[in-house]
C-alpha cells in the first residue's frame, strides 16, 4: 500500500511586487533626483524672476442690518463682490486722482472676508507708498458706499413707514368726522355704527403709534450700524522677504521635481518590467547568479578592482574544470565583459598560451592597442589560424541583434554577463530559449550593477545552473514552486514538477499478539 501525494500549486506572482518597484526605484535615482534638483533650482529662480510688486493690506469692520450669529458668510461675500465694482474702484481713483481706469484698478487688488464682519483688502501699487495710499482709498470708498446704503436704507424704510401712517391718519380723520356726524343724529339705529367707528378709530390711533415708533427706530438703528463699519486695521505695507521667497519656492519645487520623478521612475518600472533582483534575473533564465560586478569598474576603484580580479579567479577554477571551451556572454555590460575577459585570460595564462576570440558588437578587443603581457585577441573570422593547443576563450552578446548560430563557436558551455535592469522578462526568456536550441549550457550568471540593498537569494535550490532549462532535469522544481511561463516553455513542458518516491504505509497490528 502507498501513499499518494499532489503535487503542490506553485505560489500565484503579485500583480504588483514592492520589493522590485523599489528595487527599480532606486536604481532610477537619477532621473528622480535630476528631477527634485531641476524642480529646486526652477523654484529658486522664479522666486528672482516672479518677484511680487509692493502690496498693502487693510482690514474694515462691516456692520450688516441682518446680521445673525449663524450666518453662513453670506453678507460678508456679497460686501466682497461689491468691492470689486467698478462703482467704488472709481471712487478711490477719484480720491487719489489718478487717471487709471476703474476696470484696470480692479486686477491690482482683492477682498477676503476673514470673519462674517471682517473683510481684508489687498492692493498693490508701484511702490509700497502708493500700494499704501491706494488701500487707505478704496477702503475709505468701500466704507462711504457702505454707509451711503445703510443710510438710504433706513431712510427709505422710515419714509415707507411715515406714508402708511399718513394714510392712516387721513382714514382716522374720516371716521372723527363720521363720529361727529352720528353724534347730531338721534336715531337709535346710529347707536350701534357709533360703537363701530369708535372700534375703528382707536384701531387708527394704535397704528399710527406703531408706525411713528417703527419709523424712529428704522433711523436710530442706522447710526448704529454706521458707527460699527470703520477701518480698524490701518493700511500698511506688507513686507517680502527675497531670501525667505527664494527658501519656500526652492522648497515647493524641490517636492514636486521629487514627487514627478518617482511617480515617472514608479511607472517607467512597471512598464518596463525589467528585472532587477537576484532571485528574478536567476528564475527568468534559468540559471543561479554566482556573483556580481560594480558596472563602473574604474581603475582607480580599489573595490571595484579587487572585485574584478577575485571574479576572474573564480572564472578561472571553472574554465579550468570545463570539458571545453567557455564563452562569455554578455546582455548589456560589453565594457564590463571584455575586461574581465582580459583578465581571466591573464589569469589562465600562467597554464598555457590562450587566445581571446572576440565576438562582441561595437566594442571589439582585437582592434584595442595590445599592452605587454595580454593574451592574443582574434575576431571571429581568425580562429582557424589559432593553434589547436592554445585554449580558447569566447567573449559575445546575447543582446537583441546577436547572432545566435555563431555562439556554439564561442565555447561549449556559457557564463552571462548580465546588467540588472537592462533586459526586459521576455527578452530574458529568449535568451535562455536561445542558449537552450543552441545546446550551450549555461554556468551560471554574473550580475553586472547589481542593488546594492538586494538581499534576495539568485541561487536556484537544486543547483539549476549546471544548464540551461532544456538540458536540465524536467523533475528540477524552480524556487518558490514559481517560475516564468517563458521560462517554462524552454524547458519543453508545461509545468515543472517534483516527483516523489512512492513511500510504504505504517501497517497496525490487529492485536497485542500480533504486536509483539
Amino acid at each position: 500500500m502507498t501513499t499518494r501525494t499532489e503535487e503542490e500549486p506553485a505560489v500565484a506572482a503579485p500583480l504588483i511586487d514592492l520589493q522590485t518597484l523599489l528595487a527599480a526605484v532606486r536604481r532610477r535615482r537619477r532621473l528622480w533626483s535630476s528631477l527634485a534638483l531641476f524642480g529646486l533650482l526652477a523654484g529658486a529662480v522664479l522666486a528672482f524672476v516672479l518677484v511680487p510688486p509692493p502690496t498693502a493690506t487693510v482690514k474694515v469692520l462691516v456692520a450688516h442690518q441682518e446680521d445673525q450669529p449663524n450666518d453662513p458668510g453670506t453678507l460678508i461675500r456679497t460686501d466682497v463682490a461689491l468691492l470689486r465694482t467698478t462703482r467704488i474702484a472709481g471712487e478711490a481713483l477719484r480720491s487719489l486722482g489718478s487717471p487709471v481706469r476703474p476696470e484696470e484698478f480692479m486686477e491690482e487688488y482683492e477682498g477676503l472676508g476673514l470673519t462674517n464682519n471682517l473683510m481684508g483688502i489687498t492692493v498693490s501699487g508701484g511702490s509700497e507708498a502708493e500700494a499704501v495710499a491706494r488701500a487707505g482709498a478704496l477702503a475709505d470708498a468701500f466704507v462711504a458706499d457702505h454707509v451711503r446704503r445703510l443710510r438710504e436704507t433706513a431712510d427709505a424704510e422710515a419714509k415707507a413707514l411715515l406714508d402708511q401712517r399718513d394714510r392712516m391718519r387721513d382714514e382716522l380723520s374720516r371716521v372723527n368726522g363720521a363720529i361727529a356726524e352720528g353724534a347730531r343724529e338721534k336715531a337709535p339705529a346710529a347707536s350701534a355704527d357709533m360703537e363701530t367707528l369708535f372700534a375703528r378709530r382707536a384701531e387708527l390711533t394704535s397704528r399710527i403709534s406703531d408706525f411713528d415708533q417703527r419709523a424712529a427706530q428704522a433711523r436710530v438703528g442706522a447710526p448704529r450700524l454706521v458707527a460699527g463699519t470703520q477701518i480698524v486695521d490701518a493700511p500698511r505695507a506688507v513686507p517680502h522677504s527675497l531670501p525667505k521667497a527664494v527658501a519656500v519656492d526652492a522648497a515647493i519645487g524641490l517636492a514636486l521635481g521629487l514627487a514627478l520623478g518617482l511617480a515617472v521612475a514608479a511607472v517607467g518600472s512597471v512598464v518596463a518590467d525589467r528585472p532587477v533582483l537576484r532571485r528574478e534575473i536567476a528564475a527568468h533564465l534559468g540559471a543561479s547568479v554566482v556573483a556580481e560586478l560594480p558596472r563602473r569598474s574604474w581603475p582607480w576603484r580599489r573595490r571595484s578592482r579587487e572585485a574584478r580580479e577575485r571574479l576572474a579567479r573564480s572564472l578561472a577554477r571553472t574554465v579550468r574544470g570545463a570539458a571545453g571551451p567557455v564563452s562569455l556572454l554578455e546582455l548589456g555590460c560589453a565594457r564590463e565583459t571584455g575586461a574581465v575577459a582580459l583578465d581571466l585570460a591573464r589569469a589562465l595564462g600562467a597554464d598555457g598560451p590562450v587566445a581571446v576570440v572576440d565576438g562582441l558588437p561595437g566594442l571589439p578587443l582585437a582592434g584595442r592597442r595590445p599592452v605587454p603581457g595580454d593574451p592574443v585577441v582574434v575576431d571571429g573570422g581568425g580562429t582557424a589560424e589559432l593553434s589547436h593547443r592554445e585554449r580558447r576563450l569566447g567573449v559575445g552578446s546575447v543582446a537583441p541583434g546577436a547572432a545566435w548560430a555563431d555562439l556554439p563557436h564561442l565555447g561549449a558551455r556559457a557564463v552571462l554577463f548580465v546588467r540588472a535592469g537592462f533586459g526586459s522578462v521576455a527578452w530574458l526568456h529568449a535568451v535562455a530559449r536561445h542558449l537552450a536550441d543552441q545546446r550551450v549550457p549555461v554556468v551560471g550568471v554574473v550580475l553586472v550593477d547589481p542593488d546594492p540593498r538586494d538581499r534576495t537569494d539568485g541561487t536556484l535550490w537544486d543547483g539549476a545552473a549546471a544548464g540551461p532549462p532544456r538540458a536540465q532535469d524536467a523533475r528540477r522544481s524552480p524556487r518558490n514552486g514559481g517560475g516564468a511561463p517563458h521560462a517554462r516553455e524552454a524547458v519543453g513542458e508545461g509545468r515543472w514538477r517534483t516527483d516523489r518516491l512512492p513511500v510504504r504505509a505504517a501497517r497496525v497490528p490487529d492485536s497485542d499478539q500480533e504486536a509483539r
